[in-house]
């Protein structure tokens, strides 16, 4: 029987193109706002895009915070994407809200002396790999993925770091822990190597 995958809807980016992206290497989502769905899946896709207060808000008004909090727990599958990312740390600088604390660290916004770099970092980049990961196995250093943000992560332990990019100064562009991954990048706009990461997600265990 095919797992069951839920892409969390909590209105925060177009979940379609994750949605086809999963079809793309044979993985059938559906996407729902349904706490009680996330509580019966068997992996999740936690992916997002915009304001980290609102989404916040929205986790919240909707039960999905706690839904995402329980599923971690419970040691299954869990896929972060940009937003989503930021959001399993334990605080983010924008509007200085706390976040779903599933990994200690923080969010960070780019500022740069530098103003020929400019905010949001929005474009291709490439990635480099610090430590391996069952989901990084179709991926080498130098691969480049899609990236828009102007947050990034920065993890308290460096052992949850898997991925650095370099933008004005290297920041943590992949997080892990147990069986939570997540990605500053886009992996649905990251053409092959994005699809790589799915296609491991697919058999992933956590």
């Amino acid at each position: 029987m095919a797992a069951k995958v839920i892409i969390v809807d909590y209105d925060a980016g177009n979940l379609r193109s994750v949605q086809r992206a999963c079809a793309h290497v044979g993985i059938e989502a559906a996407i729902s706002a349904d706490p009680g769905d996330l509580r019966k899946a068997d992996k999740v896709i936690f992916p997002g895009v915009g304001s980290a207060a609102s989404a916040v808000d929205t986790l919240s008004e909707r039960g999905l915070d706690e839904a995402i909090r329980e599923f971690y727990r419970a040691g299954k599958p869990l896929l972060g994407i940009c937003l989503g990312a930021q959001i399993v740390m334990e605080f983010t600088e924008e509007d200085k809200r706390d976040c779903l604390g599933l990994i200690e660290g923080v969010c960070e916004r780019f500022d740069f002396a530098d103003r020929t770099l400019k905010v949001p970092h929005i474009g291709w980049n490439q990635v480099e790999i610090v430590q391996p990961h069952p989901l990084l196995a179709g991926v080498r250093t130098g691969d480049e993925f899609y990236f828009v943000h102007s947050y990034y992560v920065v993890p308290t332990r460096k052992q949850n770091i898997y991925g650095v990019t370099e933008y004005g100064a290297k920041f943590c562009s992949v997080v892990g822990q147990e069986n939570l991954f997540a990605t500053q990048f886009h992996v649905e706009k990251s053409g092959r190597a994005g699809l790589a990461i799915l296609e491991q997600f697919k058999c992933w265990d956590g």
